[in-house]
């Protein structure tokens, strides 16, 4: 039977453990993550697309050893999708088996048993025994009010109620991963029970540490250019020509791009032919067309 992995007991142990399976995080984010495993509370993370939110819960999951169950959240998304469904199929044919022994009510007692469950995720995490799991609930902002109501209970005390079988509580507590782009405010209530986080753009030095660990292949070189072309991107006077920067995934993405086309160095052209890698807008690439003698000028001293 194979060792759990040891939960790091510092700040520094987990950033290390992160960096190991290729997640560069902040010091300050390595302290909110850190503190929500101690303290066993959700952690709310919220930043533009592709800072690398929903990558974090796939590291820790690693780091730790855990299970990682995801939950996707989309506009309409109904309780039963995240906690649990009846196995209707199976109630049925339960009960024409057992109409000629049982009387109704043993009937109705017996088809609501644990056993005919289909558990999504929310239940799946409550359930899973120690260490627990990792539960990631994705683009949260995505779903409606009611459902955020409907998270308060798991999110307050790690427990949900199912009218017929009454309160389960979880077994060990889930490491439970909020995320949001912030497409709407989130609810007061949902925010007060977790922990909080913003993730910005990294920096660049921290940014070339990932893209080097994403795509080793990529020469030395390569590497410094990508990183230093997209945090340009982000940069004023020419962040404000786009609708939204690349963030950390289109970087790597870039960087994987460039080593398939046997890239050695940035030009105009290669730009030009990648820059659906970087921007998903054809606004966002027809506006960068034109800036790119600038944004391959050496940088001011």
């Amino acid at each position: 039977m194979s060792r759990l992995p040891e939960t790091p007991d510092s700040i520094d142990g987990l950033t290390h453990a992160l960096q190991g399976v290729g997640y560069h995080a902040p010091r300050r984010l390595a302290t909110a993550v850190f503190l929500a495993m101690r303290l066993q509370r959700p952690l709310l993370l919220e930043g533009e697309p592709g800072v690398g939110k929903t990558e974090l819960a796939k590291a820790l999951a690693k780091v730790l050893g855990r299970p990682l169950l995801r939950l996707q959240c989309y506009d309409g998304m109904e309780q039963r999708e995240a906690l649990y469904e009846w196995n209707h199929t199976a109630q049925l044919l339960h009960m024409r088996a057992a109409q000629a022994v049982s009387t109704p009510d043993e009937i109705e007692r017996e088809v609501y048993q644990a056993r005919y469950l289909i558990r999504r995720p929310l239940l799946q995490a409550l359930q899973t025994p120690e260490p627990g799991a990792v539960l990631l609930i994705d683009e949260v902002d995505r779903a409606d009010e009611p459902f955020e109501a409907f998270l308060l209970e798991y999110l307050g005390e790690y427990q949900v109620t199912i009218p017929e079988l009454g309160t389960i509580r979880a077994v060990a507590a889930p490491l439970t991963i909020l995320t949001s782009n912030r497409t709407r405010e989130l609810n007061d209530a949902v925010k007060r029970r977790c922990l909080y986080q913003w993730l910005d753009y990294p920096d660049r030095e921290r940014e070339l540490a990932i893209v080097r660990s994403q795509v080793p292949q990529a020469s030395a070189a390569l590497t410094e250019q990508v990183t230093r072309f997209v945090s340009r991107l982000r940069d004023q006077p020419f962040a404000n020509a786009f609708q939204r920067s690349p963030g950390i995934a289109e970087s790597v993405e870039w960087a994987k791009a460039l080593v398939a086309l046997d890239t050695l160095t940035l030009d105009p052209e290669v730009i030009q032919d990648t820059a659906g890698i970087l921007f998903k807008q054809r606004e966002d690439v027809a506006a960068l067309l034109p800036m790119l003698d600038q944004l391959l000028a050496p940088e001011p001293v």
